[in-house]
């Protein structure tokens, strides 16, 4: 069909044809980057998991909590425990500290990877404070819970078998505060006004 058009027209179409199909891909791309984290643990990118591993070995591994804070994020943010020793398969259970020191309600987002990379795809959690966004009323101090555990298949892993220690780092960042947490931060309104007429 491109065959009968004049080159100018054929030479557009193709070009258009480019361009939306650039446009789609640009689109699809940071979902299917994301799945493909979460699928081979790239990145650090962490497992999730619906509850607990069937095996527990004998072998032991530390697990260091570290968090952060975007730069323009208000809160203060810390793990309560910096770090503890699990043996591998065993569920783990740790908790950092949220604290909104503003006289405003924050909601946050914790984005969240380990290291070294090559345990990501090992380390699941079963519930985590990350898969939700939160909101901190003014002067509120929350402690947040993540349970996990380290998939027993590490020490099959040809790389993953001399991991001795994982670092879990969750960054939170300020997001738009939810509908009815906006309109619970919202003053109350005067009453209004009434004008008398003569």
């Amino acid at each position: 069909m491109l065959r009968n058009l004049d080159p100018r027209k054929r030479t557009m179409a193709i070009l258009v044809g480019v361009v939306l199909t650039m446009g789609g891909l640009g689109f699809a791309s940071v979902p299917l980057y994301d799945l493909f984290c979460r699928v081979t643990g790239y990145g650090g990118t962490t497992a999730q998991a619906d509850a607990g591993s069937d095996t527990i070995l004998e072998r032991t591994i530390n697990v260091r909590f570290d968090g952060s804070l975007s730069s323009n994020m208000a809160w203060e943010f810390k793990p309560v425990q910096r770090e503890m020793t699990v043996r591998i398969g065993e569920t783990g259970l740790a908790f950092y500290e949220a604290y909104n020191p503003t006289d405003r309600p924050i909601a946050g987002q914790a984005s969240y990877n380990v290291f070294p990379f090559t345990a990501g795809g090992y380390f699941n959690k079963i519930a985590c404070f990350c898969f939700t966004e939160q909101v901190l009323q003014p002067g509120e101090r929350v402690q947040m819970p993540v349970t996990f555990f380290v998939d027993p298949e590490i020490v099959d892993d040809p790389d993953g078998k001399f991991v001795e220690e994982i670092t879990l780092s969750y960054t939170f960042y300020e997001i738009d505060l939810p509908e009815p947490a906006a309109q619970a931060a919202l003053t109350p309104e005067q009453p209004a006004k009434t004008t008398e007429y003569n």
